[in-house]
Parts: C-alpha cells; structure tokens; sequence
C-alpha cells in the first residue's frame, strides 16, 4: 500500500519485508467486516495528503511545518491488521514551515543535519486495532543516526468512490516524540528559563489514498 509515495518521483520504491504468512485466527470482535474489501496496495493522492509536524516555539507559539518529498509503500489487511505493514523514507532537506531562514536551520546541523544525514525512515514493526477505525502502528523512527520505536495511532476517516472511478481511503496519524531522543539537541534558552524550541514534537500524517487508476480512466483533477 503505497500510501505516501509520490508518484513523479524516479527513486526506487522501498522494499518492505515479506509478509508473515496468514494463519487461521479468530477476527478481532472490533474490526468491521466491511474493512476487508480494501485489503491490498495504495498509492497517495499527494494534492491531498500532509507529512508534518508542529512544535512550540518559545513557548508561546506553534510551528507548524510538512516534508514535501517522500516515498513509501504500505500494504492494508482488513481482515488482519496485524499482517499491515508500511515503510516511509523522507528527505530532510524538503522540511518546509513557510519561512526560509527556519527552513535553512532546520535542515542544518543543529537538528536534522540533512547534509550528512539525507533521510528518515519509519519501518512498522506491528499492527494492532485500538478501537473501532482506531490502529496502533509500532515501528522503527530513524532520524539521523538513531533509531527507536514509536506508536503511531491511526484513525480510519472512510473509503468512497470518486466521479474519476478511484477508490479512496483516508486515515489519519499522529505520534509524539522528544527530539532529543533522536540527536536533535539544539537548546538555546530563553531569559524566562524555558526552551525557544520545545523537545516535544507532533508528527501528524493527513493521508487521502487511492488504490490504482482505473483502466481507461482520466487524470486526477
């Protein structure tokens, strides 16, 4: 499930590990049975997806900023989540808050380095369901030269058919990390004692997938 590649990009597609084979088990008594028509491969809909994050700045005020290149595969079993799998490789130096000095710091080597470190990578590691339309994503952040596990929360928004024959589905993601966790250690303080740049930060995955173009179908408007 290609859920967060970008189609116009010529880069190699990340590889994910083979599946684990499916064995008889009973179905989670939260999962909606209508899920397991939407078993298989995505692509994103980049126009209208977001990869970000936000952070508090001087403890006052929130920046908000995206990655703007990526790719990824993930592949959805509506039937057994924990047979899902994902993988997202983003370039660091496409980070975008709308401010170009920002930008320039952030790929520098006070945080992420982009020079030397050209990449992150999330790798699932397991899938559970949480609620229903509510999944926990564990995986593997690598940022610079650390790796850790993170949960990433999933919410499942719906699937439709569009007037173009494309079968979407939405979800959205979040997870919470401290930067510090991954080298990211700039700390410059304020007068007041408290951080300019909060440790904390939210990632937030807004994704609008699409299964494959129909044969014979037109372009995405």
């Amino acid at each position: 499930m290609n859920l967060f590649s970008r189609p116009h990009t010529s880069r190699r597609t990340p590889t994910l590990p083979p599946r684990p084979a499916a064995t008889p088990t009973a179905a989670p008594t939260l999962l909606d049975p209508a899920l397991a028509a939407l078993t298989g491969e995505w692509i994103i809909d980049p126009a209208h997806s977001r990869i970000g994050f936000s952070v508090r700045h001087a403890m006052v005020t929130t920046v908000r900023g995206a990655f703007t290149e990526y790719k990824s595969r993930l592949y959805f079993d509506g039937r057994d989540p924990s047979r899902s799998q994902a993988e997202i490789i983003l370039s660091t130096a496409s980070v975008d808050t709308g401010v170009e000095q920002r930008d320039a710091h952030l790929v520098g080597r006070d945080f992420l380095d982009a020079a030397t470190h050209p990449r992150m990578r999330f790798q699932s590691t397991a899938v559970r369901l949480k609620a229903p339309d509510v999944y926990v994503m564990t995986g593997d952040l690598t940022i610079k030269s650390t790796t850790r596990p993170v949960d990433l929360e999933l919410t499942y928004i719906g699937n439709v058919t569009d007037p173009f024959g494309y079968q979407r589905v939405g979800f959205d993601g979040t997870t919470t990390i401290n930067r510090m966790d991954w080298g990211l250690a700039y700390n410059s303080r304020l007068a007041e004692g408290g951080a300019m740049v909060s440790e904390t930060v939210r990632l937030q995955f807004d994704i609008a997938a699409i299964r494959t173009v129909p044969e014979g179908g037109q372009g995405m408007p």
